[in-house]
């Protein structure tokens, strides 16, 4: 029984070299962040790809989708001029400071001046300036009656008992024009360059020509209206020239043609305090929308949605795929990570493809692993080594067969106890030999009367029997049993290929006889819960696990 009790194995080179145990002091900063997101992403390269490929998809055909935008501007300089009053004198020149800029940004800004544009460029009637109709999802918002929509009845018998308007189609003429105006408003753009003296206008719209005609037009407003003002203290002295007016006067047409025809005064304008010092020209190109950056953006929102997307399948999917990930998870050592090679039944005697070197590598590299951590029960004499896995899918009769198989070729005499593969570990199957280790135990016998298979060198006796009632009533804890193992023993190495965990507690039983204990968890398919379980089952039942194999991995 000195076997059988849990204990560590030794930390040998080859074991730290298999097994890559993490030290206390591992690297961490922007660096390891950085490789760890590498490796996600090279991991994920399919699902990180095709999220990214969507993004560009989505956001290339949205940025088409969106009408094109241009842009105009049209730049002022505020200058303001000595202005000539009764007499012939002229009056102090006003100062300009900031406050005063500011105070003319907000008067080219002001309902007064844009409703002047607006009327003059008779923009009422362009559909592009029209009440804009409610989305998709405000329709859908709109008809919850929650919400107000048309499932309140109350509401909408409410409604129609208030009084009517006397003409309804003015009222509505009118909410047009307005919701106009203000689309109008929310276009157009007035701004201080820095905290210079220089104001620009700048209007977008998806007619080309239209921002440089609203932009210029907003300019001469505001000329027309400064002038017009100064006409205006003009005429109210009493000793005005004649001269005087005139000049104002033309300045004043002058200003309002070119508001109306949507341009810049054709004379000039000395008394605006103003000075144009940039026209708006009819733009080249659409300024938006931006279908290279909205493409580049979507491509980069699909990046991080897939990055998501793959940290939360790694934070619900706790299957094992790697070595590293079934050390760290687990408190045992990963002993071996066996590739997958299709079609491989067992070790090959002639190596032929890279694919089978491999294979085989890691097998040996197992033996050697499992010699170490039973070096000190050796001493020259055999040893019973039991491999596990919690479900029949694992791999672990190919894992024994080729660990025998390199046994044997090594000079020692091996015995393998075999369990049914999968959907043949069945009662009353024909493939199962008639004489078994169950049937052994059932029946009574001596391990002399037993007949082992000779498969390659390999003395192979399965362990469950034809008879269903061997397999039933058969105590794998009897002695029978031990007697059988240690005859066994006595002629060589013993390798226990035992069945799954989830189905039978035979291999509880089975696993107490064995000096070294091998869980096998299958890549992609075993979880850390169901591993994790295998272990504390196993040593609860005083075998001794001395570490875990991932089997059947890729790349």
């Amino acid at each position: 029984m000195m076997f059988n009790r849990p204990r560590p194995i030794d930390v040998t080179s080859r074991l730290w070299r298999v097994n890559e145990t993490q030290s206390d002091v591992v690297g961490d900063g922007p660096i390891a962040l950085l490789r760890s997101l590498i490796d996600l992403g090279n991991r994920h390269r399919t699902a990180l790809l095709a999220c990214s490929t969507a993004g560009f998809v989505i956001a290339m055909l949205y940025a088409h989708s969106l009408p094109p935008t241009y842009q105009a501007s049209a730049t002022l300089l505020l200058e303001p001029r000595q202005s000539a009053v009764s007499g012939g004198e002229f009056s102090v020149q006003q100062t300009l400071d900031l406050n005063r800029a500011d105070s003319e940004l907000q008067t080219i800004k002001s309902e007064r001046l844009l409703s002047a544009v607006f009327e003059s460029l008779n923009l009422k009637d362009d559909p592009e300036l029209s009440r804009r109709q409610p989305g998709l999802i405000a329709r859908l918002l709109s008809g919850l009656p929650v919400l107000g929509g048309q499932g309140s009845g109350e509401n909408i018998k409410t409604d129609r008992t208030e009084p009517s308007p006397a003409n309804p189609t003015i009222e509505q003429s009118d909410e047009a024009v307005r919701a106009a105006f203000l689309n109008f408003m929310s276009r157009l753009t007035a701004r201080r360059v820095g905290q210079s003296f220089v104001i620009e206008i700048e209007y977008s719209s998806s007619d080309p020509k239209l921002p440089a005609r609203v932009a210029n037009a907003t300019v001469s407003g505001y000329i027309y209206q400064t002038v017009a003002f100064k006409e205006q203290i003009a005429r109210a002295g009493t000793e005005a020239l004649q001269g005087r007016l005139d000049s104002l006067a033309r300045q004043v047409d002058a200003a309002r043609e070119a508001m109306h025809a949507g341009s810049l005064p054709a004379i000039a304008t000395p008394d605006a305090d103003a000075r144009i010092i940039g026209a708006a020209l009819p733009p080249l190109g659409p300024s938006a929308p931006r279908k290279t950056l909205i493409t580049a953006l979507g491509g980069v929102v699909g990046l991080l949605v897939g990055f998501g997307v793959v940290v939360v399948r790694i934070a619900l999917d706790r299957r094992i795929r790697t070595a590293k990930e079934l050390a760290r998870e687990m408190d045992v050592r990963c002993l071996a990570s066996i590739p997958d090679v299709p079609g491989a039944p067992g070790v090959p005697w002639h190596i032929t493809s890279s694919q089978q070197q491999k294979f085989v590598a890691a097998i040996r590299d197992l033996r050697t692993s499992v010699e170490i951590a039973c070096t000190s029960l050796r001493n020259e004499k055999s040893i019973v080594i039991a491999v596990v896995g919690w479900t029949p899918g694992a791999g672990v009769s190919t894992l024994c067969a080729s660990l025998a198989q390199l046994i044997s070729r090594g000079g020692r005499q091996v015995t393998l106890f075999k369990a049914a593969d999968g959907e043949d570990n069945r009662a009353g199957d024909d493939n199962v030999p008639a004489v078994s280790l169950a049937g052994a135990a059932f029946a009574g016998l001596m391990p002399e009367q037993l007949s082992y298979e000779d498969v390659g060198g390999v003395a192979v006796l399965p362990i469950h029997s034809r008879d269903a009632n061997a397999n039933l009533f058969t105590d794998f804890r009897n002695p029978r049993v031990r007697r059988i193992f240690e005859s066994a023993r006595a002629r060589g190495d013993v390798i226990l290929d035992l069945p799954a965990l989830r189905h039978s507690m035979d291999a509880l039983a089975l696993a107490s006889y064995a000096d070294a204990v091998l869980v096998v968890a299958r890549a992609g398919q075993t979880t850390l819960e169901e591993a994790s379980e295998s272990v504390q089952l196993l040593r609860r039942a005083g075998a001794n696990v001395v570490g875990t194999v991932i089997n059947r991995t890729r790349g």
